[in-house]
This record gives structure tokens, C-alpha cells and sequence, in this order.
């Protein structure tokens, strides 16, 4: 099987979710081709998907503009789709990252899938973030801080929905404030009462200025959470919205006295 296929994941509704490629029986091909593969897609990541030797597949990733160790909403997509290929069935499966070897369960609608413990780094002064949007209404009971399940990023507290609605990015600021902390970019966010927070992410650092649905943040973010708002199982997240893509990912942590033990972030994809 050599096909690439076009899906979107975490669909909230039809117009929603998040694009990503997928290309199956990608062995062959060489780093050039997959780069040129998936600028000619366009999406913010493609997944190539090969044989593995330690794990049941070996799954890249690469934005328009370069490789990347771990994408959480293209491997949603490629997951769902094999499951609905006939590939795979329901039941654990493992996939080789360059960010590790990780554990997926395949449930009948959604996959969901494991990423790395998190790691809590670098608290940030806001002042630090100020130039990397016109203005922003900090969240003043929450600091911005670098946090990682598989990717660097930046998590920003936001006040509500409407001023994270409001965020205007400047990313040439971003990409700067990105390459001095090694970072993949920003996920702003905000708490909400009917769900656990909205979010809108930004990565022009890869070529992904904006996302609608992003499964590395969301597993983060959800580590975030655990550690200074709530202390929960699960959490919903939702993103995109400003975008009028409407994304939900679901992100569910198992701790031990107090601490996270293992992170799974879950949703389902649609053939487009």
C-alpha cells in the first residue's frame, strides 16, 4: 500500500479540525523527497509512515519547512486512517518517533496516544512575550513558562476567550523569542467553565503560523493544568476557533501521588 491521503484531525464539526498529510509505504523515500512531499501538500505536517524494527511503525513527520521529532493531530490522522483501511484493529500498537517509541490504543473512533512525561522548564517574564502580539491581557494568576510532552513550547495564560481572541501575532517575534529558547512556538490559551480552556497555537517557526488543532500542546497543556489549576484525569481542550476550524482533543493523565506518570492525548480524524 503507496498512497497519500489527506484527512483532518480533532474535528469539533465538518469544517473542523486540524489538515494533515498522510503517506503510507513511505520506506523509499529519501529526506528531500518527504520535505518536498509535504510542502506540495501544504499542510502544517505530513506523516510518512514505514516499517519498523522496534515498534509496529515508524513514523516521521515534516512541516513545509523541515522535520520535526513528534506531531500529536497527523498521528491521530494516521492512525484513525489505518484503523479504517483495515491495517490495523482495535488494540495497543506501539510507533517509532524520532521523539521515542510510543504506546497508541485504537479505540473504534478515536486514537489516542501516548507522549513523553512532562518536563516543566523556564518560567518567563511576561515582558518577555509582549512583542510577539500587538497586546495582551495576561491571565494574572498563571506565568508563562516553556513545557514539553514531546515538544518545547511556550504556554501563555490569557485572561478569557475574548481577548485570546484578540491576541494579533507578530511572528517575526515569535521566531525570534523562539529560536533564543529553542522552542517550537506559542500556545496561548485561556480557562473557560464549560470546557477546561480554549487555546491557539503558533509556530511560524516551522512554518505553521497558526494551527487549529494541535496534539503535542494539548497533552502540555493539560500537564499545565494539572499542576496549577486543577488536578484532574481527564481535561477537554478546544482550539481553532478562531480560525472557524473547530477542534476538540481530549488529554488524559495518569499520576501517582501527585505526579504524572503517563500522558495520552486522544480524537478522531475525517478523510477529506
Amino acid at each position: 500500500m503507496d498512497k497519500l491521503y489527506r484527512l483532518s484531525a480533532f474535528p469539533k464539526t465538518k469544517s473542523g479540525g486540524n489538515l494533515a498529510g498522510v503517506y503510507i509505504g513511505a520506506d523509499s523515500l529519501s529526506d528531500i523527497e518527504m520535505l518536498q512531499i509535504a510542502l506540495n501538500v501544504g499542510y502544517s505536517e505530513t506523516a510518512f509512515v514505514m516499517e519498523s524494527k522496534v515498534a509496529d511503525f515508524k513514523v516521521r513527520f515534516f512541516t513545509p519547512l523541515s522535520e520535526v521529532d513528534l506531531c500529536g493531530h497527523a498521528t491521530i490522522a494516521t492512525f484513525n486512517l489505518l484503523r479504517n483501511l483495515g491495517v490495523i484493529s482495535l488494540g495497543n500498537y506501539t510507533q517509532e518517533t524520532k521523539a521515542g517509541i510510543l504506546n497508541l490504543v485504537i479505540k473504534e473512533t478515536e486514537i489516542f496516544m501516548e507522549q513523553p512525561s512532562p518536563m516543566y522548564g523556564k518560567i518567563l517574564k511576561k515582558s518577555e512575550l509582549l512583542k510577539c502580539f500587538d497586546t495582551i491581557a495576561f491571565d494574572e494568576s498563571l506565568l508563562p513558562q516553556i513545557l514539553s510532552t514531546g515538544l518545547r513550547e511556550i504556554f501563555l495564560p490569557i485572561n478569557n476567550r475574548y481577548e485570546l481572541d484578540q491576541l494579533n501575532p507578530n511572528f517575526d517575534n515569535i521566531i525570534a523569542l523562539s529560536k533564543k529558547y529553542n522552542v517550537i512556538g506559542i500556545h496561548a490559551f485561556c480557562l473557560d467553565q464549560e470546557i477546561d480552556a480554549y487555546g491557539r497555537n503558533f509556530a511560524p517557526i516551522v512554518g505553521a503560523n497558526e494551527e487549529s488543532a494541535t496534539g503535542t500542546s494539548n497533552g502540555a497543556l493539560g500537564c499545565y493544568l494539572y499542576k496549577y489549576v486543577e488536578q484532574k484525569e481527564k481535561y477537554i481542550l478546544r482550539q481553532g476557533y478562531k480560525m472557524k476550524q473547530p477542534s476538540e482533543i481530549t488529554t488524559i493523565l495518569e499520576s501517582n501521588n501527585n505526579q504524572i506518570q503517563r500522558v495520552w492525548v486522544g480524537g478522531s480524524a475525517i478523510v477529506i
